[in-house]
């Protein structure tokens, strides 16, 4: 399976780095592109080769093959202006827009060719991936969760589908459903026993399961797979800041930055330790380190802009959540936290305005609907300040309910119906 870069996301409220965002190169991934199983004719007489579907669909395939997207692009269109019900043609511009980044795209092209042809093999799992990639780039717990049960068809009509399996257990570890990742990872086990992403992985939602035994065994095979590398150290380092081992977290971290100390996403998780055990000026610093090394990812930014506004220098910290925005305007945290240091600076104005970007993008944080509800009291805008505060309770109670149902071992609703 393709390895990735390795990249850490706040998402919700919670604790930094508590997520990890992997980016498989997309060339990397192989796509169930149709062939000879979806032939065309052969032209018919007196019919010109600009008009033949078959000789088209060939030529397309073979730019889609060459990577000349654009072409595979045109040529696939060109043959469902002709042939609207080619189910094959839907699939491959769909691979074409995938290897592209045009997900959106693909996704409506692999929908109509699983319309036309519910029972072409490979569909489902090109539908899983561009649902994975969507999730990769927006970030979205309900984009992955998408992929899922496209997978899950896949792994019904082939259930010896390595890339099907681990994109699934990855999928349901980006949502925090640890059991299920680990149904979904263990029967490749003997196939990724060398992969140190899928390692990693496993040996997280193990150790989210409490099979401390299991953890220990599959970190170990980590070390026996990476040798001692920085890297290797890197991800062992990663795995313990999300298990909150914090001691275990800082040994690794530490000998990963002995070997290697430009290491992208090291100096961001060593910051995060620091934050988590209180030292924030430790965390600060490591941080700066971060911003150096990576200065077009927007984490480091974010948490530096937060412990500014934690130690009370609300100028600084807007200078960070700033940079942080025009790097990614949609950043929930970062919008709350200029919303923060303007309501600090006695700016409910401008905090509204902030704020409710919050609430936009991500409404079902409790925090952000109280602190937009305390800007727009602040504003004597009282009838918005109470819907913003009543929708603050609604949501705490929500999550009060879940806790206490997760801890009776009350059953969930039964889920929506899958596509």
């Amino acid at each position: 399976m393709a390895k990735g870069k390795w990249q850490m996301a706040n998402v919700k409220n919670r604790t930094p780095s508590a997520v990890l965002f992997f980016t498989f190169a997309i060339c990397h991934l192989p796509f169930a592109v149709c062939h000879s199983a979806f032939a065309f004719q052969s032209p018919a007489a007196g019919q010109t080769q600009s008009a033949n579907p078959a000789a088209i669909f060939a030529q397309a395939q073979r730019a889609l093959s060459a990577g000349d997207y654009a072409a595979a692009e045109s040529g696939f269109r060109r043959v469902l202006e002709l042939d609207p019900r080619s189910a094959a043609a839907h699939v491959n511009l769909g691979v074409a827009y995938l290897r592209s980044g045009k997900i959106e795209l693909a996704i409506k092209s692999f929908q109509e060719a699983h319309k036309l042809a519910p029972q072409m093999a490979g569909i489902d799992l090109n539908l899983g991936l561009a649902y994975y990639h969507l999730g990769q780039a927006t970030q979205r717990e309900d984009d992955f969760a998408a992929a899922i049960p496209y997978f899950g068809r896949a792994l019904a009509a082939d259930s010896s589908s390595v890339q099907a399996h681990y994109l699934k257990g990855m999928c349901h570890f980006m949502i925090d459903q640890y059991g299920p990742a680990v149904a979904a990872l263990e029967p490749i086990a003997d196939q990724e026993q060398n992969d140190l992403d899928y390692l990693f992985v496993l040996g997280i939602c193990y150790g989210k399961l409490k099979r401390a035994d299991d953890s220990s065994r599959t970190f170990s095979q980590m070390v026996k797979a990476g040798g001692d590398t920085p890297h290797l150290h890197f991800l062992l380092g990663k795995a313990y800041l999300d298990l909150y081992e914090h001691q275990k977290a800082q040994v690794e971290l530490e000998k990963a930055e002995a070997g290697d100390p430009t290491m992208p996403y090291l100096h961001f998780n060593l910051g995060v330790l620091y934050q988590r055990l209180g030292t924030l000026d430790k965390a600060g610093e490591e941080f700066d380190k971060e911003i150096k090394i990576t200065p077009r990812e927007p984490w480091s930014y974010e948490n530096r802009g937060i412990i500014w506004l934690d130690q009370g220098d609300t100028d600084k910290a807007i200078a960070m959540f700033q940079k942080v925005l025009a790097l990614n305007p949609k950043m929930p945290l970062s919008l709350a936290g200029m919303g923060r240091a303007y309501m600090r600076e006695s700016k409910p104005a401008d905090a509204a305005v902030y704020l409710k970007r919050a609430v936009e993008i991500q409404p079902d944080s409790a925090n952000f609907h109280y602190q937009l509800g305390q800007a727009y009291l602040k504003l004597k805008r009282t009838d918005e300040a109470k819907a913003q505060f009543a929708e603050a309770s609604k949501l705490q109670a929500a999550v009060r309910q879940g806790q206490e149902e997760k801890i009776s071992g009350k059953l969930p609703a039964p889920s929506s119906p899958q596509p």
